[in-house]
């Protein structure tokens, strides 16, 4: 299926994953005419597929309200409690109703026949529902099976968005200009394998574009996580926060010349030690949970054993319970074999990874952000839920609620103030920039690794206030040479990733040295930290 140069719907979403896949359900059923795109060109490939540990439930003696601290606590008392609340109240039901009753997601049953619960760090009960270690996908593809029988839903791969379309800065009409509020009334896409841009217009958008781990060297995400939906919604006006807070998976697979695979916490939960070279544990003498600590403190913990050791890499020891954790974690067993590590017999070896980014796009609990007609759901938001840290196996949750929130509401808002035409004929089509491209895949790919370098190296793990400086610094400089680039070169998708990265990188990294204090994700070497009664 192909976009018309100029295209209209009511409802138009960004981004495939479980916060996409489930705004496009609610929006579809409450009536409206849904517009689905994707930047790849298989809708499942997407941080969705990718997440093994699990989604949370309702565990035995489990409360709302005892979720809704330990999402709290987790999030060092940075969050906001009436988003964790809702998210405590709310997402068990969605996962009920959705995933185990509507969708028949096969997820792991214990021999009685009851939905199989695991523990995960930071839970104070287990509450976790999983599919083997392959979570993620199975939600996925029941969802986006589910997307493609219902009516009223297209989907396009192979699309990506360049601009969100508004008043303030798209109408040709001086009022719109002038207006204090500002509204979004669709975006600017491009198909990647032709370089052709369109105008898609919509009474309202939901960005859906996940996070931005693949803004760094080490990373668990897909690769166009890259911050696309912060760097739009910037240029465009809305308010975004606790960009600092990036979560960094304390272990992913370190295999030198190979992707950074996640290995899944679960299989800390369920009994795999942390070791060093020596195969000495060493997370007792960074908190008392040892390896099932909040990630943050983990990752931190594990940077500190590399340079102590003066190491490559630590190591996931399963000790004598090799061949049950292997049968257990198939996808943990059949990615590490692929690369000589039989997890049976040996220990793997981890380094933390970009994973999570618990900041975002500000919005409330139906996925409004600051602009009307602009929502957000998933990792793109920030819906106060995470605050600085995020609690294991919420990501999918916040995805599911809020995505199916944010699609009823979008839908409704489409209802109540549609397009209409005068407004749809005052915001222009795309204007290429003429000639011959000069676009030199070197260059890019330079740019890609200096950024990448610069996120690592200065706003990474471990930060201090003259690291942030220079990150700031070298991507401002990096950023305007970008955007004259842009301005006189044929745009192509290649571009628009380079562009969105960087300035996404920019927000982060801006952000971070804004915060002077330590607290959950964000450690700044030498900065007092933030006490939890400060919440």
């Amino acid at each position: 299926m192909t976009l018309a140069d100029r295209d209209r719907c009511d409802v138009l979403i960004l981004g495939t994953g479980v916060a996409g896949l489930a705004a496009a359900l609610t929006a579809a059923r409450a009536g409206a005419d849904v517009l689905l795109v994707c930047r790849t060109t298989d809708p499942a490939a997407t941080n969705t597929w990718r997440a093994q540990g699990g989604i949370i439930f309702r565990g035995e003696g489990d409360s709302p309200e005892l979720l809704a601290k330990d999402i709290l606590v987790a999030g060092a008392d940075y969050g906001l409690a009436d988003a964790a609340r809702f998210l405590a109240e709310e997402g068990p039901r969605c996962v009920q109703e959705w995933l185990v009753e509507r969708l028949a997601v096969p997820f792991d049953r214990a021999a009685d026949g009851r939905l199989d619960l695991a523990l995960e760090g930071a839970h104070s009960v287990p509450r976790i529902l999983h599919a083997a270690d392959k979570t993620g996908a199975v939600i996925e593809q029941a969802l986006l099976a589910e997307v493609r029988r219902t009516p009223g839903i297209r989907i396009v791969a192979g699309v990506q968005a360049i601009d969100l379309l508004t008043t303030h800065h798209q109408s040709r009409r001086a009022e719109d200009r002038y207006a204090l509020d500002n509204r979004c009334l669709g975006a600017y896409v491009i198909e990647a394998s032709t370089s052709r841009v369109c105008t898609v217009l919509a009474p309202a958008t939901v960005l859906a574009t996940g996070g931005a781990g693949a803004l760094y060297i080490h990373t668990s995400n897909h690769p166009g996580s890259i911050g696309s939906g912060f760097a739009m919604a910037s240029r465009a006006g809305a308010r975004l926060l606790n960009l600092e807070f990036i979560q960094f998976h304390p272990t992913c697979l370190y295999v030198p010349g190979a992707p950074r695979f996640l290995i899944t916490e679960a299989l800390r939960g369920a009994g795999a030690h942390l070791v060093n070279r020596e195969g000495e544990r060493f997370m007792t003498k960074h908190h008392p949970l040892g390896e099932l600590a909040p990630r943050d403190v983990v990752a931190r913990g594990i940077v500190d054993e590399l340079h102590r050791t003066d190491s490559e890499c630590v190591f996931l020891d399963l000790g004598e319970d090799g061949d049950k954790l292997a049968a257990h974690f198939p996808n943990v067993s059949e990615n590490c074999l692929e690369y000589g590590i039989d997890i049976r017999r040996e220990r793997i070896p981890v380094v933390p990874a970009a994973h999570y980014t618990c900041g975002g796009v500000v919005s409330d609990l139906s996925g409004c952000t600051t602009i009307p007609g602009l929502y957000v759901a998933g990792e793109a938001a920030c819906t106060g839920v995470h605050g600085a840290n995020r609690l294991a196996s919420t990501s999918l949750l916040e995805g599911l609620t809020f995505g199916l929130a944010a699609g009823e509401h979008a839908a409704s808002r489409a209802q109540r103030a549609p397009l209409s035409e005068s407004l749809a004929d005052v915001i222009p089509d795309w204007e290429p920039v003429p000639g011959p491209s000069n676009e030199d895949p070197a260059l890019i790919a330079q740019d890609w690794s200096s950024l990448r370098h610069t996120m690592w190296n200065y706003v990474g793990i471990v930060r201090t206030p003259e690291r942030l400086a220079r990150a700031v610094a070298d991507l401002r400089h990096q950023q305007g040479r970008l955007t004259e680039f842009y301005r006189s070169t044929p745009i192509s998708a290649a571009l628009v990733d380079l562009v969105h990265g960087c300035t996404a990188a920019g927000l982060i990294a801006a952000a971070a040295q804004r915060n002077p204090i330590s607290v959950g994700c964000h450690y700044v070497v030498g900065a007092p930290e933030r006490a939890a009664s400060e919440g």
